[in-house]
């Protein structure tokens, strides 16, 4: 099991920096108080009227960087931190959740893919780590694969979620930033503060899923007997 810690500690320590990275630029973008004096409430209001959406709430949640899109029962949900304040960061985060509000209103396929595989990926998530465990145990003392296979397909679904994300995540970005320019929301100087602090956002989710496939591969790897070396 060495192979798998290298990776486990590849994958947290690379983590680990760009959340770091995120939050400081994120601390740093809330210094930049916007011009227009609007909150990330205000915001979120207003790209979804300008997208024409009418049946999605702007709600308040706990806790930090927990904003998120809610398909289920169609709300934008802002952290608290963004939902009240009136800087750049705010600004970034309140036009990203809209965008997938926006993705979900225009019916865009990666995130409807998204949705559908929820339940299973919450099915997958929750017996992973016994199906592996099992699955090494038995093919330790007995040379059996059987489960160690359903766990690598476990994975795999997991796997596949994080990585269908990615172009979720990222055209999101990209049409909240189209809106704040061409809505003249933001200034060209908030405009770049937005930007950065969504490419900080965005790399969390691409060190997600590269992580992801390196314990897949890894696990992948003990069926053809790589792992037993360890």
């Amino acid at each position: 099991m060495g192979g798998y810690y290298i990776i486990l500690a590849l994958v947290f320590g690379i983590s680990f920096i760009i959340q770091n990275r995120l939050k400081s630029k994120f601390a740093f973008y809330s210094q930049l108080h916007l011009q227009n004096g609007m909150s990330g409430k205000e915001i979120a209001e207003k790209m979804l009227s300008d997208n024409g959406i009418d049946d999605v709430q702007v709600t308040s949640v706990a806790g930090q960087l927990t904003d998120h899109y809610n398909p289920a029962d169609k709300t934008v949900n802002l952290s608290e931190e963004v939902y009240m304040q009136r800087n750049a960061a705010a600004a970034a985060v309140a036009a990203h959740e809209c965008g997938h509000a926006v993705q979900h209103k225009l019916g865009y396929s990666a995130l409807n893919l998204r949705s559908k595989m929820v339940p299973l990926v919450n099915i997958s998530s929750k017996l992973l780590n016994f199906v592996l465990i099992a699955g090494i145990f038995i093919m330790a003392s007995s040379g059996n694969k059987t489960i160690l296979a359903i766990g690598v397909l476990l994975f795999a679904v997991t796997t596949a979620f994080a990585f269908i994300t990615l172009p979720v995540e990222y055209e999101a970005s990209k049409r909240a930033l189209v809106w704040l320019e061409k809505s003249g929301t933001v200034t060209v100087q908030e405009q770049a503060a937005a930007k950065d602090s969504l490419k900080w956002a965005a790399l969390t989710y691409v060190v997600a899923a590269i992580g992801s496939l390196g314990q897949l591969l890894y696990f992948a790897s003990m069926l053809n007997g790589g792992g037993r070396r360890n």
